[in-house]
C-alpha cells in the first residue's frame, strides 16, 4: 500500500538541513529518528512521529528517483552538498546523542543568513569583529609577552582575573561562552577555569518602560488588565534577562516575570557567526588537541544559548520538569502560565522559599539541612539516571529550599537531556567501576564521545586505574567530586579528550550541588546519598537494563558477590529510610500519603519475581546461582541467611510468594520457548 503525504502540512524548518543528504533524507536520520523525543511527551508527539517517518519514506524515495532520472540540475545537487558539509559537525552531535532533533533552532546556515541579511547588519558584524579581534588580540599580546619575558607561570592569578573582566566587557554571548569555558578543562587550564566559574551573570538591569513595553506586545493587552501591581524594582537581572514579581489580577496569584532584553538575538546571532567563523581557522590544531573540529564546539555552544533566547522552549522545559516529578512531595517545580508567555516574556508561578544563597536563613528557619540536602541529591540523581533531562544551572541562586522541606527549582533555560543510550551507558561505566574494570570504562568514553572513535585507549587505562583507586579508596569519608575532577581535568590535559557539552553540564550540575550542600553542612559526605539511592535503583527499578546491571555488579569473575549483595540491601534500605522521614513526607493528602506508605519500606517484589522467572528460564544464571550456593566446597546457608534476616522486615512474604506464581504459567511458557531453542540449536 502506497502513503500518500500531500494531506500533510509540515513546515518548512520541521526537517532540519543535517538530517538531509543531497538526495533526500538520510537512512541514518530515518534509524534514529524512532529516538528523536527523549522526553515524555504528549500523545501529539507520537502522531508527529508517524507524520514526519512517512515524510522521510517519501523523500528518499524522490530523491533517489531525482539521482536516477537526472531531474535535479547540478547547481542544486551542488548547493544541497555544501548545506550538508556546513551542517555536519551537527550532524556528528545527533550521532553521538543518539537522537535527530527535527525543530532545531541554530544551525550555521540560520546564524549566516541572519547576520548577513542586510548591508546595515553585514557593517554592524564588521564593526563587531574589530572589537572582538581589537580587545582578544591585545589580551593574547599581553600573554605572549608573559611567555617571551618569563614570567607567564608567575602571573596566571592576575591575567586570569583580566580574562574573566574583559569577557563581562564584550557582552552576553563571552559571558555564557566563560561559564562554559568554566567546566571544560579539555579547553582552558585548571587555574583559568577556577577563576570563570566566579563569572557572574549579574548586569545592570535594563529600564522598567523598556520591560514593561515588551511584557504587553507579547500579552496583547495593558499590564493593568493582567496584573494588579509589578514590582518597581527587578528581582533578578541577568545578560539575557530580567525578572518581576507580579500579582495576577483574575486570581490574586503571585507570579515571576522574565523579560528578554530587549534587540539581544541580533546581538548573539552576530557573535555566534563570528565565533564560528574563528573555529574554522581553529580545526587543524582542534583535530589534534581535542579529536573532534573546533566548530563542533561552537555549535553546541550556539544550540544552547538560542535554546535560553526561547521562552517558548524553557516553558516547555518546566512542563516536562513537573511531568518528571509528579507525585514527588519533595520537589517544588513552579508551574508556567503558557496563555499569558511568549518567546520573549515567561510568566510562572512565584516561589516563596530561601534561596541556597542565603544558608544563615536556611537553619533559622528551622529546616531538616540533612533531609533537605538528602531531597536535593536525589532529585539531581533522578534528573541524571532516570529521567534523562535535567537541570543546567543549579546554582544557589537556582534553588530554594522550602519551609515544608521541599527543595525548589527556577530558571530552566538551560537544560540538558542524555538518550536512553547514554544513559544507559553512564550506568555502565558506574558498573564498571565498581567491577574495577578499567578497560571499558575507557571504552565508555569512547561511547559517550569523549573520545574519537578509533583512538587508542591503552594510555588512558591506567591513569583512569590511579584516579579511580586514589580517589574510592579513602572511602566516603573524604570522596568528593572535585577532587575526582580535578585529577580528571589533568588527565583531559594530558590526552585528546573532548568532553560533550551535555556531560560538561552534568559535571558543572554535580560540583554546583555538591558545594551547595558543603556550604549548608560543611561535613555533608555527598556519596553517602548518592551510593544508597543507586543502590535502591538497581535492586527496586524493573528496567530490563538495569536488570541486567545488577546481574553484573553481584557477579564477578563468576563469583557470586554475597557482601556485594549486603552492601546494596543495606544502602537501598538506608535510601529508603531517609527519604520517607523528611518532613515533605508530612501533612499530604490521605490519598497521597496512602501511595506513600509503599515507599516507607524497601519494595522487593518485583525484584524477586523476575529473579525466580530469570533462574528458571536462564541455564547461566541458574548454574551461577547454584554455584555459589556450593562454592569453596561448602554450602552457604549462612551468607543466604543473613540476606534474608536484611530484608525480613521489608517484604511481605506471603504477598511476594503470590505474586512468584502468579507470574508461573508466564515463566513456564518462557521456560519452554527458551529450552526448545537451545534443543533446535544443538540440532
Amino acid at each position: 500500500m502506497e502513503m500518500s503525504t500531500t494531506s500533510y502540512h509540515i513546515p518548512k524548518p520541521f526537517l532540519n538541513s543535517s538530517c538531509y543528504t543531497p538526495v533526500g533524507v538520510s537512512a541514518t536520520w530515518i534509524t534514529r529518528f524512532p529516538v528523536a523525543v527523549v522526553r515524555n511527551r504528549r500523545s501529539s508527539n507520537r502522531k508527529t512521529l508517524k507524520v514526519v517517518k512517512a515524510v522521510a519514506a517519501a523523500s528518499t524515495a524522490r530523491g533517489r528517483a531525482a539521482v536516477n532520472g537526472g531531474s535535479r540540475s547540478e547547481q542544486e545537487l551542488q548547493s544541497s552538498s555544501n548545506a550538508s558539509i556546513s551542517s555536519s559537525a551537527l550532524e556528528q552531535l545527533d550521532i553521538e546523542r543518539g537522537v535527530c532533533i527535527p525543530f532545531r533552532k541554530y544551525t550555521p546556515d540560520t546564524v549566516r543568513s541572519k547576520v548577513l541579511e542586510s548591508q546595515g547588519a553585514i557593517l554592524s558584524l564588521v564593526g563587531r569583529g574589530v572589537e572582538i579581534v581589537w580587545k582578544l588580540g591585545f589580551y593574547w599580546t599581553r600573554l605572549v609577552y608573559d611567555y617571551l619575558v618569563g614570567r607567564d607561570e608567575e602571573v596566571v592569578p592576575f591575567r586570569a582575573r583580566q580574562l574573566r573582566n574583559l569577557l563581562c566587557d564584550l557582552g552576553p554571548s563571552f559571558i555564557k561562552a566563560g561559564q562554559v569555558l568554566a567546566n571544560r578543562p579539555d579547553i582552558i587550564r585548571e587555574d583559568y577555569m577556577n577563576e570563570l566559574c566566579i563569572l557572574q551573570d549579574d548586569v545592570p538591569p535594563f529600564p522598567n518602560q523598556v520591560a514593561f513595553n515588551i511584557i504587553e506586545e507579547e500579552l496583547g493587552q495593558p499590564l493593568e488588565a493582567v496584573f494588579s501591581k509589578i514590582s518597581s524594582e527587578t528581582i533578578a537581572a541577568a545578560s539575557l534577562g530580567q525578572v518581576y514579581r507580579a500579582t495576577l489580577r483574575a486570581s490574586g496569584e503571585d507570579v515571576a516575570i522574565k523579560v528578554q532584553r530587549p534587540e539581544i538575538e541580533p546581538i548573539i546571532y552576530r557573535d555566534l557567526f563570528l565565533f564560528r567563523t574563528l573555529a574554522s581557522f581553529l580545526n587543524g590544531i582542534s583535530l589534534q588537541k581535542l579529536g573532534c573540529n573546533a566548530e563542533l564546539i561552537v555549535d553546541e555552544f550556539g544550540e544552547k544559548l538560542l535554546e535560553e533566547l526561547d521562552y517558548t522552549l524553557e516553558a516547555r522545559n518546566i512542563e516536562d520538569f513537573l511531568e518528571n516529578f509528579k507525585g514527588d512531595p519533595t520537589v517544588k517545580i513552579p508551574r508556567a502560565y503558557r496563555q499569558l508567555s511568549g518567546s520573549r516574556v515567561l510568566v510562572m508561578e512565584w516561589i516563596d522559599g530561601i534561596r541556597c544563597t542565603d544558608p544563615q536563613a536556611i537553619k533559622e528557619a528551622g529546616i531538616d539541612v540533612n533531609g533537605f540536602l538528602t531531597v536535593g541529591v536525589s532529585a539531581a540523581l533522578r534528573q541524571l539516571l532516570e529521567f534523562g533531562l535535567f537541570h543546567g544551572d543549579p546554582h544557589p541562586g537556582n534553588i530554594f529550599a522550602m519551609r515544608d522541606g521541599r527543595i525548589a527549582y527556577v530558571d530552566f533555560g538551560n537544560v540538558a537531556q542524555l538518550s536512553q543510550q547514554n544513559k544507559q551507558i553512564l550506568i555502565d561505566a558506574v558498573v564498571h567501576a565498581v567491577n574495577e574494570d578499567y578497560a571499558e570504562m575507557a571504552n565508555d568514553f569512547t561511547r559517550l564521545g569523549f573520545l574519537a572513535k578509533g583512538t587508542d585507549v591503552s594510555p588512558i587505562i591506567p591513569a583512569l586505574e590511579s584516579i579511580w583507586q586514589n580517589s574510592a579508596g579513602k572511602g566516603l569519608a573524604d570522596f568528593n567530586f572535585r577532587s575526582v575532577t580535578g585529577k580528571f581535568n589533568q588527565l583531559v590535559y594530558q590526552y585528546p579528550i573532548r568532553i560533550p557539552e551535555r556531560f560538561s553540564l552534568v559535571i558543572r550540575s554535580l560540583l554546583t550541588q555538591e558545594g551547595i550542600c558543603f556550604t549548608l553542612k560543611p561535613d555533608f559526605k555527598f556519596l553517602e546519598v548518592a551510593y544508597p539511592y543507586i543502590a535502591k535503583r538497581l535492586l527496586t527499578d524493573p528496567n530490563p537494563a538495569l536488570r541486567e546491571r545488577l546481574v553484573q555488579v553481584l557477579f564477578k569473575d563468576g563469583l557470586f558477590q554475597w557482601k556485594r549483595l549486603e552492601n546494596l540491601i543495606v544502602l537501598a534500605k538506608e535510601n529508603v529510610t531517609k527519604m520517607s522521614s523528611n518532613p515533605a513526607y508530612q501533612g499530604n493528602s490521605t490519598e497521597s500519603s496512602r501511595g506513600l506508605q509503599v515507599q516507607r519500606k524497601l519494595d522487593l517484589t518485583d525484584t524477586i519475581k523476575d529473579g525466580a522467572r530469570l533462574f528458571l528460564i536462564d541455564e547461566g544464571i541458574r548454574r551461577q546461582l547454584l554455584l555459589a550456593l556450593t562454592e569453596d566446597s561448602k554450602l552457604h546457608i549462612e551468607e543466604l541467611v543473613d540476606v534474608y534476616r536484611l530484608v525480613e522486615d521489608q517484604i511481605d512474604i506471603p504477598s511476594v510468594a503470590l505474586e512468584v506464581v502468579r507470574d508461573l504459567p508466564s515463566a513456564a511458557r518462557d521456560f519452554m520457548l527458551s529450552w526448545s531453542a537451545s534443543v533446535l540449536s544443538d540440532k
